[in-house]
């Protein structure tokens, strides 16, 4: 069987930039886990002694520096860290704070604001926080806009991580029934290399393992992509790997998401190629 890694997979530039930051910061803590991959989270805490907390309670006396996550986190936790005695240093992703930035800017000027992502996902709640009303809306599909009575100035971005095609259903609807829509294509270049690598790859594929946290939103776009096309599976680590998905295969296709290290991908490859 012979094994192929998409053209382009894992580590993006913010989590990259994310995880060098923790390296030359040790002894900190996140708020939250830096990034969506338990196992590059553990070797984090590991090797540098950064760990996380999952709430601002949790930063006590002891604590002397926090690293703000690659997803951000809501303005008013931000200020309330501003407001410790700790130092911090933000590893927010740059292409998660221009929603950021424009969600602020949009709402002072008094355009309703629709958002496209999982309203439960760490960046979206950020990005939500920074509206200065509360006429902010997320979604996940152009059906939950219907019963929504939005104004006639209307302002839209979209989750890092998302499809492309889904988010273009959402603006033309929005194109389609109000007067002034301003859309912001936020979605990260990083996905749509990674997203259009493993469609290709899946079509000519007659397996696809997707490497990356479970938890992870990107690393599940790249799944769902690639089950439309051949058998697929998301796995964490080289333990959940099964002998029996690979019987009879030709050509076993391999992609990571965006906060998968290389060296998990690497010791992946190597468990299939030791039982397939």
């Amino acid at each position: 069987m012979k094994i192929e890694k998409a053209k382009s997979y894992g580590f993006c530039f913010g989590v990259k930039r994310a995880v060098e930051i923790a390296e030359n910061s040790k002894n900190a803590v996140t708020l939250g886990p830096l990034i969506h991959n338990p196992l590059e989270i553990k070797r984090l805490a590991d090797n540098y002694n950064v760990k996380y907390v999952e709430t601002l309670e949790e930063i006590d006396e002891n604590i002397k520096r926090v690293i703000v996550r690659t997803h951000g986190i809501a303005k008013d936790k931000l200020q309330k860290l501003k407001e410790k005695d700790i130092e911090i240093i933000d590893a927010t992703c740059p292409f998660v704070k221009k929603p950021q930035e424009i969600v602020e800017k949009m709402s002072n000027e008094g355009y309703d604001i629709v958002i496209f992502g999982d309203k439960n996902h760490p960046e979206i709640q950020g990005v939500m926080s920074y509206s200065t009303h509360n006429r902010v809306y997320t979604v996940l599909d152009e059906k939950e806009l219907f019963d929504i009575k939005l104004k006639e100035k209307i302002a839209t971005v979209a989750q890092t991580t998302r499809k492309l095609e889904n988010y273009l259903k959402i603006v033309n609807y929005l194109i389609s029934n109000y007067k002034e829509v301003r859309v912001f294509n936020t979605i990260c270049n990083a996905t749509f290399e990674n997203q259009d690598a493993v469609k290709k790859l899946s079509k000519k594929a007659d397996i696809m393992i997707i490497i990356g946290g479970k938890n992870s939103s990107n690393t599940k776009q790249l799944y769902n992509i690639a089950k439309e096309n051949c058998e697929s599976h998301l796995i964490e680590s080289a333990t959940e790997l099964d002998p029996k998905w690979f019987e009879s295969k030709r050509l076993c296709g391999i992609s990571a998401g965006a906060s998968t290290p290389e060296w998990l991908v690497e010791k992946i490859i190597s468990k299939i190629k030791e039982i397939a």
